[in-house]
């Protein structure tokens, strides 16, 4: 269940993203409380969040605004993003039981039954559980630590692949496949290479939407935004 912060998080990640809110951008709590019918206290919640993935820059007395996002940082994130996640991968072959595999098939089928009915939402919630299962099934406090601070961190940008086009996720759940079945049958070089690929696929496709996307879009008022009513499910 997503908490008021979350959702607000969410929400301003894909406008950063997207390129409705460019860098520079004032993020003022008022006027976010107000477009998202909340107090201040879940805007800036959200806000220190954003400030954690580098998307929004926190300085003092001077409050938040959207920051510069360097490419070449990104790509730095994705090459550990992909080490990491391979170790966890490589280790959850060789160490993970029979319900942990057993969760991983699981989740792995749910995922691609969404991607075949073009269910983007449940796909990127599908895919999120897949990889905690794999961090999961390493059996590592601290690998799984890391990696999900990394995932963390990347999500904002990793999430709107699955939006915008339905070759991303065919692509992705077909290097799902390979990951879990190298899983299942506990071939750790294997899962190590087919989890490295995938990450580096995501990169890719994450890079390259950025690029595309940031060509020509203009700042937005923030006045203009109809005001969006958040519940707490």
């Amino acid at each position: 269940m997503s908490t008021l912060s979350q959702k607000i998080s969410t929400r301003l990640a894909r406008d950063i993203v997207d390129g409705r809110l460019l860098p520079g951008t004032k993020l003022e709590e008022i006027a976010l409380a107000t477009r998202f019918r909340v107090s201040r206290t879940p805007v800036r919640d959200a806000l220190r969040d954003l400030a954690a993935t580098g998307l929004v820059e926190a300085k003092a007395r001077r409050g938040f605004s959207v920051a510069t996002i360097d490419l070449a940082g990104l790509l730095d994130l994705f090459e550990a993003a992909s080490e990491v996640d391979g170790i966890c991968a490589k280790l959850c072959a060789l160490r993970s039981g029979i319900s942990e595999k057993i969760q991983i098939e699981r989740v792995h089928t749910q995922a691609r039954k969404a991607a075949e009915e073009g269910k983007t939402d449940a796909y990127a919630s599908l895919n999120e559980s897949f990889h905690q299962s794999i961090y999961t099934g390493a059996r590592n406090r601290n690998l799984h630590a890391l990696a999900s601070n990394i995932r963390q961190r990347l999500e904002p940008f990793r999430a709107r692949q699955f939006f915008n086009t339905g070759d991303r996720l065919r692509s992705s759940i077909a290097e799902h496949q390979l990951i879990a079945d190298a899983i299942l049958r506990s071939d750790a070089n294997a899962a190590f290479e087919a989890m490295y690929s995938h990450t580096g696929s995501s990169a890719t496709n994450v890079i390259a939407y950025f690029e595309k996307q940031h060509g020509s879009n203009q700042p937005v008022d923030e006045t203009h935004h109809k005001d969006e009513c958040i519940h707490d499910d």
